[in-house]
């Protein structure tokens, strides 16, 4: 296994770089060392940031440096354990129209059913990898490669929060009404993001996610209950 890329960021940070594989071997490494760190951090550590294929290592430069942090992290990775399983979520998804308006269209790309998409999407486990572009938003691995499309070169319209969107090799449930290029197979009555709420995320980086399918009615008390005032 190939030893990671260590990148001075600034003066305050390392980037370890695992590869461009976004795959499940990148990310178990990934998400050991971030836990490493975090059970053993170095002096100075101020945040670890994982990623789908590397961690940054922020730190307080008038604490440590960059040598330093490069060898923790060095000592960190031989010593790393498999990280415990996190905690595993049953996410709720309607595919039924209007709340799945990309479905057909993505069915026809990858050659399928509707139906055949739905059933690649529901069948697979995805692993929550990293939070980025904006609040709440999780980036699931483990999209099916049947199921896998690069983005649209025009995002579309808005879509809804709590919509499900495939995104290449990953999936979302988006926490925040938005327009993407990316494909809306479905929407979730689950909030995965509550900035009110004491614990504002749903899932931890290192979560298993699972989706179960509901139909129109349950989507609709399920969306009554999150706008409830």
């Amino acid at each position: 296994m190939n030893a990671p890329e260590l990148v001075p960021v600034a003066d305050h940070g390392v980037l370890v770089r695992f590869g461009d594989d976004i795959g499940p071997d990148t990310q178990a490494r990934v998400l050991d060392l971030a836990d490493a760190l975090a059970r053993h951090p170095p002096v100075g550590l101020v945040e670890v940031v994982p990623a789908m294929t590397s961690v940054l290592v922020v730190f307080d430069p008038l604490q440590t440096d960059h040598a330093a942090i490069g060898a923790s992290v060095t000592a960190n990775l031989a010593a790393a354990a498999p990280r415990p399983p996190g905690a595993v979520h049953v996410i709720d998804v309607c595919y039924d129209e209007p709340s799945a308006p990309d479905l057909t269209e993505l069915a026809h790309l990858c050659g399928l059913d509707p139906a055949d998409v739905v059933a690649a999407h529901l069948g697979a486990t995805y692993t929550v990898g990293m939070y980025g572009f904006a609040p709440g938003y999780a980036y699931l691995a483990g999209t099916p490669e049947a199921i896998r499309r690069p983005r649209r070169a025009t995002p579309g319209p808005p879509v809804p929060s709590g919509s499900v969107i495939v995104a290449g090799q990953q999936c979302l449930v988006i926490p925040v009404a938005m327009s993407t290029g990316w494909f809306a197979i479905g929407r979730s009555p689950t909030r995965v993001f509550d900035p009110e709420a004491e614990r504002p995320f749903l899932v931890d980086v290192g979560d298993t996610v699972v989706f179960r399918r509901i139909g129109s009615d349950e989507l609709a008390a399920g969306l009554e209950r999150w706008m409830a005032p």
